[in-house]
């Protein structure tokens, strides 16, 4: 064999062995015919993925303890990531009060500091300004409002056949508050089988402690990131 043959030979047996293991580090997991994704590039792959922007209403936003970080944060990441994944906005849209649960009348009489449930004020009340997103991170066309009555994504509405549909295995959660919606939604999301991803620099809430609490909880029991890794990841 030539001097050239060889050079040619070695040279591909190198690209042959570069290959092989390009596959072994790039090839995710199956077990009986379901992937299994082990790290956030594999888990956020815009191909399979939706943002959620969970409450993010004046309402809200206004009460919260980093209002001018948050917002700055979650408007990079919407801006980056729409158009390569769906985005999905929740609306706060309380049932008529003739039709609320005791327990939901006992909250928000606590949450206005009233005692007489006939005094309640109509939260988030349709053209109300505390019922609008911000314009630093409204939504845009091609975007999802989804009208909800309870602080869980998957109750009362169609979100789950709407991802189903098109395919999603991974949510990624930003929005408020932290320890109520976010966490709620998160933790049933695992529950359902879906990948859960808390962004944890586009979550918020009024109650600092409550948040540093609930981003603790769901470190053990979903994916938390900041929004740079998971930009960095795409």
């Amino acid at each position: 064999m030539s001097i050239k043959q060889n050079t040619v030979e070695a040279a591909n047996s190198v690209d042959r062995i570069a290959h092989v293991h390009f596959q072994k580090e790039t090839l995710m997991k199956t077990f009986n015919q379901v992937e299994i994704y082990e790290n956030l590039k594999e888990i956020v792959d815009p191909s399979h993925t939706c943002l959620v922007v969970w409450d993010v209403q004046n309402g809200l936003v206004n009460h919260i303890f980093n209002k001018d970080v948050f917002l700055n944060s979650l408007r990079t990441l919407t801006e980056t990531l729409r158009g390569k994944m769906p985005i999905v906005y929740t609306l706060i849209t309380p049932l008529p009060q003739t039709y609320q649960s005791g327990w939901n009348l006992s909250s928000m009489m606590k949450r206005f500091q009233i005692t007489d449930p006939n005094k309640l004020p109509v939260f988030m009340a349709y053209g109300s300004p505390e019922r609008e997103i911000p314009e630093a991170v409204k939504p845009q066309a091609g975007d999802i409002l989804l009208d909800k009555s309870t602080p869980n994504i998957f109750l009362g509405t169609n979100f789950e056949l709407m991802m189903k549909n098109r395919g999603i295995k991974s949510l990624i959660f930003t929005g408020i508050a932290t320890e109520i919606g976010v966490e709620h939604s998160a933790r049933d999301a695992a529950a359902r089988g879906f990948y859960p991803v808390v962004v944890t620099d586009c979550v918020s809430s009024m109650n600092r402690e409550a948040h540093e609490r609930s981003l603790a909880n769901l470190a053990r029991i979903t994916i938390t990131a900041e929004s740079k890794e998971i930009l960095g990841s795409l």
